[in-house]
C-alpha cells in the first residue's frame, strides 16, 4: 500500500506519478483546446508532436530514476491527453484529494486506478459536487496551503478558471489545522501572456524559505505582497512576463537542494545555481506549448 505524505514542495521526493504522452490524440482543433497557449500553437501550426513529448517525458523519468524516486505511470487511454497528472488528484498531508475537474479531463482519473487502489479508502477525500479545484492551484508550504482561485464572476466567465471559491472554502474547512490562503489569479481565455492557468504558473516555493514569483499573475496586488512579505524580497526570484509565458515557475523540486528545470531557462537556472541548487536540466519546451511543464506533469505521493 502507498502511504501518502506531502506537506511541502521541497522535501525529499520518494514516489510520484508522471503523466504519459503516448497516443495523446495528436493535434486538437481550436474548439478542442481549453487554454489560450494551446490555441496559439495550433494556429501557428507548431503544436507539439507525440514523439517529441514522449522523448521529453522519458528524459524527466530518467532524472527521477537517477535520484531513486519510485515512478508510477497512468494506464494509456488511446486518444486522451494524459500528460498533466497534477490536476486530477493532489496530496495534502496523509490524504489524497480527488477533486471535480473539467468534463474533458475526467477519464484521466480512471487511468490511475492502479495507483488509487494502493491507497486506503480512508486516506482519500472526494470533494463535493459544487466545489472545483485542480492540483496546479494547490501549493503546500508546511503550515500554509496556498490556493489559486477565481471568484464567481471570473469563474463563470473564463474556461481557464479551474478552482472556485467553494473549492477554496472546502479545503480550508477540511484542512482546518493549516493556514489556507486564497490567492486570486488573473485569467484570459484568449491571451496566453495575460492568463495564469494555475497558481504554479506564477508561484513556486523552492529550497528553504525561497520562492519564484511573477507579480502580474495575481489579480490583486495584496496577494502578491502577502507572498513577498512571507518569503522576504531577498529570497524571491522575480519572473518577467515572457518568463511566465515560458512556464519558468513550473519547475519541480526533488529535494530542497535539487531542482528539475527546462534547459532553455538560462537566466533562471543561473540564478538557482547562484543560490546553491543543483539544477537538472531537461528538454521540455514542447510540453510547455500546452500550458504546462514539470510541476504540471507530476503528482507527488510521498516526500520525507
Amino acid at each position: 500500500m502507498i502511504k501518502i505524505n506531502i506537506t511541502n514542495e521541497i522535501a525529499q521526493l520518494r514516489a510520484v506519478i508522471v503523466g504519459i504522452a503516448n497516443a495523446f490524440g495528436g493535434i486538437p482543433t481550436l474548439e478542442e483546446c481549453y487554454d489560450p497557449k494551446s490555441k496559439e500553437h495550433v494556429r501557428l501550426g507548431i503544436f507539439p508532436l507525440e514523439k517529441d513529448c514522449i522523448s521529453a517525458m522519458d528524459a524527466l523519468v530518467k532524472v527521477f530514476k537517477k535520484y531513486n524516486v519510485t515512478v508510477y505511470r497512468p494506464q494509456n487511454i488511446k486518444g486522451l491527453n494524459q500528460i498533466f497528472s497534477r490536476d486530477i488528484a493532489f496530496a495534502i498531508g496523509d490524504k489524497l484529494v480527488l477533486p471535480n475537474i473539467i468534463k474533458d479531463r475526467r477519464k484521466e482519473v480512471e487511468a490511475i486506478d492502479s495507483v488509487l487502489n494502493q491507497i486506503e479508502e480512508l486516506d482519500k477525500i472526494r470533494m463535493p459536487e459544487d466545489t472545483r479545484a485542480e492540483g496546479g492551484d494547490v501549493i503546500l508550504c508546511d503550515d500554509y496551503i496556498f490556493v489559486g482561485y477565481s471568484e464567481k464572476e471570473d469563474f463563470e466567465r473564463y474556461t481557464v478558471a479551474r478552482t472556485n471559491r467553494a473549492g477554496l472554502d472546502f479545503l480550508a474547512t477540511t484542512f482546518y489545522d493549516k493556514k489556507v490562503k486564497g490567492l486570486e489569479l488573473r485569467k484570459s481565455d484568449d491571451d496566453a501572456k495575460e492568463n495564469v492557468l494555475h497558481l504554479d504558473c506564477c508561484f513556486q516555493p523552492i529550497g528553504k524559505d525561497m520562492a519564484i514569483l511573477y507579480k502580474g499573475g495575481f489579480k490583486n496586488e495584496k496577494d502578491y505582497n502577502f507572498l513577498v512579505n512571507h518569503f522576504k524580497k531577498e529570497n524571491i526570484i522575480e519572473l518577467s512576463r515572457d518568463e511566465m509565458y515560458s512556464m519558468s515557475s513550473n519547475i519541480f523540486s526533488i529535494s530542497d537542494k535539487v531542482i528539475i528545470s527546462e534547459e532553455r531557462f538560462s537566466r533562471l537556472n543561473s540564478e538557482l545555481r547562484k543560490r546553491g541548487f543543483i539544477v537538472e536540466e531537461v528538454p521540455y519546451a514542447e510540453i510547455a506549448k500546452m500550458s504546462g511543464l514539470f510541476r504540471c506533469s507530476t503528482m507527488p505521493l510521498v516526500r520525507c
